[in-house]
């Protein structure tokens, strides 16, 4: 299958430093050899009654998981020995951040492209507001424009959408430009969106900051990116870390506080060797708008829907493309300002994952475009490989369930010891990015505050990882299905989030998570059936696909979230700090805690507290 862009690409070559190059190598060394240990153990764990059929089946399944294992464990590893070790971080991630002069005017004119598709105007306008009424107070608001890009379809979203931007025109329009402009059709998606913007109005601007419709930036953040643009002419995409902003909604307390452990050692890890050739996330970023128009256009893939026509996940192929051209693609591996809204609850984050997943898989006949940079084709592998390996773990599982039930005794089948040895090792190695991030937080008296004190900390991290264990076999499930259905026709298509908080019925959880709850039922009786100790090991997995249904009922609740607020539970550095760029935002989560009133809080945030 031959895919050809739309326009002739430009490949110029980007001057690696040996440095960069032997970091590169030793990661890959690492990679490789995590792997063929991993295997090898594996393999042992298999012998004792000698390799079978089923168990080349389970030695493949497992391989197909390791790669995006152990590179996750590895740039948290390499994440943790740079924030704890490093005099200066951000200068061997991402040096042009580092150098950031934060007394240089703002000269080049930047457009904010706000991408929305049916959203609750509300929450985009909220947003909007915050973002141009902080920009005014700067006094640079005439070096930005405002752009509503909408592919809304359904009437009473577009004449609520039509009415809000004209008001948000009306009170900005001397202090700065807000246009509103509406497609007929969503041509290409959200890349088509932007490519439409490029191709009317692109020209007049030096760069571009790319907003989804729960995206919020301060003011200092993005004077930040413009900043580092203009002073580094060779970046063409820097994107920012994302992290959640603080919410009510217990489902996203929970996933965002585990997010916030595990983001920031991994990002820092990942910057440090993929360095010019770093990710773009497709939202609060800053694009270089010349390469971008010139050079990343979006090819059509040729087929049917939904792994052909075009591309979901346009992000990181803009990425490859801009590097392809010659520009670096950089990450800032900190937070410093850039928030979106976390899924609400269970059936949005996995609504969320397929929509990835769909457009992960689109990635196959991308990977041999001529003139890819090769770390460029690693990434796109890697991207399908996150949800590959979702159905490669469910598929060993099935497989081990069954060799398991119908072994007259499964000591013959496994080795005990060096069985529990490889369990260990992958858990630490799925847990590493959170646990590189708990040391940090725990070593530093400042950062534990900003988590809400030493027990609040400890407490929100036990229900958190109970909470992972019991997420990740439903979403990995979800993914199974999914991409079982991908050849027959499956999509997920492009429609709109629902981003906030909102209450999901028995009924609904149960109509989304019926397959879930009856594969586990289904293991919950075959491990029974052999013995305790086999239900015991097997706990981990059948228990969070059993309570699928009670789980997504009870982390949509309102009450939960409200309680584990005036708790203090699983709170982020935001909710502590009450950041000031956050006020217009008018967020329940940021109401002041009972116990501790917000004048009172002499702490500073994470990512204040990690840099010392």
């Amino acid at each position: 299958m031959s895919v050809s862009p739309a326009t002739a690409p430009r490949c110029r070559q980007i001057e690696v430093s040996r440095s960069i190059r032997m970091r590169r190598w030793a990661m890959a060394a690492a990679v490789t050899l995590t792997v063929a240990l991993l295997l090898v153990l594996m393999v042992v764990t298999l012998s004792p009654a000698g390799i079978v059929a089923a168990d080349i089946v389970m030695i493949a399944l497992f391989a197909v998981t390791l790669p995006y294992t152990a590179v996750g464990f590895w740039n948290a590893t390499i994440g943790l020995v740079l924030m704890r070790f490093a005099k200066d971080p951000m200068a061997l991630a991402c040096p042009a951040v580092a150098a950031d002069d934060p007394a240089m005017p703002i000269t080049d004119k930047t457009a904010l492209l706000v991408c929305i598709r049916n959203e609750d105007v509300d929450l985009v306008v909220r947003n909007l507001d915050a973002t141009l009424a902080g920009l005014v107070d700067s006094g640079t608001a005439d070096r930005f424009d405002v752009y509503v890009l909408s592919d809304s379809s359904w009437l009473d979203i577009i004449t609520a959408e039509e009415r809000a931007i004209a008001d948000l025109a009306s009170r900005y329009g001397e202090k700065i430009s807000v246009t509103y402009r509406r497609r007929t059709e969503n041509t290409a998606y959200k890349s088509g969106n932007i490519r439409d913007f490029c191709d009317r109005w692109g020209a007049g601007y030096a760069y571009a900051v790319v907003l989804d419709a729960d995206s919020y930036m301060s003011t200092a953040a993005l004077h930040r990116l413009v900043r580092v643009m203009q002073a580094n002419p060779g970046i063409g995409i820097l994107q920012s870390l994302v992290v959640g902003l603080p919410t009510t909604s217990f489902f996203a307390r929970l996933f965002q506080f585990g997010m916030r452990l595990g983001m920031r050692s991994h990002t820092l890890g990942a910057a440090w060797w993929q360095a010019d050739c770093g990710p773009y996330w497709g939202h609060n970023a800053i694009l270089r708008l010349a390469p971008f128009i010139e050079d990343c256009h979006m090819p059509v893939l040729p087929g049917r829907p939904p792994l052909g026509g075009w591309i979901l996940s346009h992000d990181q192929v803009e990425a490859a493309f801009m590097r392809r051209a010659g520009y670096e693609v950089r990450v800032i591996p900190e937070e410093f300002g850039s928030f979106e809204e976390n899924p609400p609850t269970l059936p949005e984050f996995v609504r969320r994952d397929l929509r990835w997943c769909q457009g992960n898989m689109q990635y196959g006949p991308l990977i041999g475009l001529p003139g890819l940079a090769f770390l460029s084709r690693v990434q796109l592998v890697l991207a399908m490989l996150m949800f590959l390996g979702s159905a490669a773990w469910i598929g060993l599982m099935v497989v081990t369930a069954l060799r398991v039930t119908l072994a007259a005794e499964p000591v013959q089948i496994f080795r005990p010891d060096t069985g529990v040895a490889l369990f260990v090792t992958i858990m630490a190695m799925v847990f590493a990015p959170k646990a590189a991030s708990v040391l940090d937080v725990l070593s530093r008296s400042s950062a534990r505050r900003s988590f809400g004190g030493t027990w609040r900390f400890l407490v929100s991290l036990v229900g958190e990882v109970v909470f992972f264990m019991l997420l990740a076999p439903v979403a990995a499930l979800s993914h199974t299905l999914f991409l079982a259905g991908l050849p027959f026709g499956a999509t997920i298509g492009w429609n709109s989030q629902r981003r906030s908080g909102h209450e999901v019925s028995f009924a609904r959880a149960l109509r989304r998570f019926w397959p879930q709850t009856l594969v586990g039922i289904a293991g919950v009786a075959a491990f029974a059936a052999v013995s305790a100790t086999a239900l015991y090991a097997s706990l981990p997995i059948v228990a969070g696909l059993t309570l699928a249904v009670p789980i997504a009922v009870l982390t949509a609740a309102a009450a939960p979230g409200r309680l584990a607020m005036r708790l203090g539970l699983w709170r982020i550095p935001e909710e502590t700090l009450r950041p000031a760029a956050l006020a217009p935002l008018r967020l329940d989560a940021l109401a002041p805690h009972p116990a501790e009133p917000a004048g009172k809080l002499p702490v500073a945030a994470y990512s204040e507290a990690a840099n010392g």
